[in-house]
């Protein structure tokens, strides 16, 4: 469920028509809906209501600091991968305690920001990091709360892309090795071992692969307890998967899941973290562009808009499906054509769409792609120099620009030429 519906024939967000706020900011721009965010949130916390646990929202999915603060303030925990990350979400009043730290490629400076400033644990990936983390806290003073990632070589039957918890992916530690790699942690100074971390994949539709790894993880916490390790928490990631079609095949729902975390681990006692992204942030945004031509090709029509793909790359890199709609509502009946949808950018990729069936548009109209709240924003790029796409976040009747499309001056200032040129 989201809360883009349409009303007295034009597309809303809430209740902000989105035709205001392309008249006020311009196109192309994204816009959140506060409402989906926080229905989202909540939906996860009532599925794990009888455990304890702490719902972290995953900040690569959707990074802006009002969004972050407004699930922060309901009580949201935030999982980062980067130092960045790590001060997006202290800068959204997001304390410490509530901060998960995850990434295979944590730098010893990260460790350090994140030791300094607070941290829940640190979900390690490998060996040498857990090294590099016992060097760090120790010269610190101070010790670092860890789970260790561990790969459960099962396959999420996700886009090979996003797939992260087979064998051959680079993610975690082999769970056959797990038992080793504890008892290391527990003779390395500045480390206390606090729990097992595992996440095998994004925009899973299936809960089938989501219970094979948790199993595996119970096993695994029975042994290690057996061995004297102090497993008080199980961080299970994210991964559970949105619709991005209007289809009647919906993905799980967030209280399918919850249910299946109680049955596979809840008998272990142990604090429950979770690590949801897209199923918070994906259908609580869309991505507005306007129609810049209405180009007739040889055997298809082209719908050149100007969003591209340096604003949403998802269709670009992973084939992604995105339902396109038209902001003005098409009267019941309207007739209706294939387009193939397209950006401005010089490269046959900057493809939205080849097919698809829209009503009849004209230049100036406005459009808009579902379901780009997750993954959207958070891998714009400026190339070909297109400012990124500003971000709007709406609240009942009125809305506010929470990042501003940059000025071609602010882009061009941030380079610098030589002396010597």
């Amino acid at each position: 469920m989201d809360h883009f519906l349409y009303r007295d024939g034009t597309l809303h967000a809430e209740d902000v028509p989105l035709a205001k706020i392309a008249a006020t900011v311009g196109t192309p721009f994204y816009c959140y809906s506060a409402a989906t965010l926080t229905r989202h949130y909540q939906l996860f916390e009532q599925a794990l209501a009888s455990m304890p646990h702490l719902v972290c929202f995953a900040i690569k999915s959707l990074s802006n600091v009002a969004v972050l603060k407004l699930l922060g303030d309901l009580g949201a925990g935030m999982d980062v991968v980067s130092g960045g990350e790590y001060r997006r979400a202290r800068a959204a009043g997001v304390p410490g305690e509530r901060i998960v730290f995850s990434g295979v490629g944590k730098t010893r400076e990260e460790m350090r920001l994140a030791l300094q400033g607070g941290i829940r644990q640190f979900n390690v990936e490998s060996e040498p990091e857990l090294r590099a983390l016992s060097e760090v806290a120790v010269s610190l003073g101070t010790v670092a709360p860890i789970a260790i990632r561990v790969n459960p070589d099962v396959d999420a039957k996700t886009h090979a892309k996003i797939a992260t918890g087979k064998a051959e992916n680079k993610f975690g530690i082999p769970i056959t090795r797990a038992p080793g790699v504890y008892a290391e942690a527990a003779r390395l100074p500045g480390i206390e071992v606090v729990g097992i971390d595992v996440h095998i994949g994004s925009q899973l539709t299936d809960l089938a692969p989501f219970e094979a790894a948790f199993a595996r993880v119970a096993d695994l916490t029975v042994a290690l307890r057996a061995q004297g390790h102090a497993i008080r928490r199980l961080d299970l990631g994210g991964g559970l998967g949105i619709p991005y079609t209007r289809s009647n095949e919906a993905p799980p729902l967030p209280a399918d899941y919850g249910a299946m975390i109680r049955r596979t681990v809840g008998h272990l006692g142990c604090e429950i973290e979770i690590e949801p992204g897209r199923l918070i942030s994906g259908n609580a945004g869309v991505l507005v562009s306007q129609v810049i031509w209405v180009k007739r090709g040889e055997d298809r029509d082209f719908l050149i808009v100007d969003a591209a793909m340096n604003d949403l790359v998802r269709p670009s890199m992973y084939d992604a499906h995105h339902d396109i709609v038209a902001v003005a509502e098409p009267p019941a009946g309207s007739p209706t054509q294939p387009y193939d949808v397209v950006g401005p950018i010089c490269e046959t990729g900057d493809t939205f769409a080849r097919g698809r069936d829209l009503p009849l548009l004209a230049e100036g109209d406005l459009i808009a792609f579902r379901s780009a709240g997750a993954y959207g924003a958070v891998m714009a790029s400026e190339y070909n120099t297109r400012p990124l796409v500003p971000e709007v976040l709406v609240r009942d009747d009125h809305f506010a620009v929470i990042r501003a499309r940059p000025t071609f001056d602010e882009i061009l200032n941030r380079d610098t030429v030589p002396v010597w040129l």
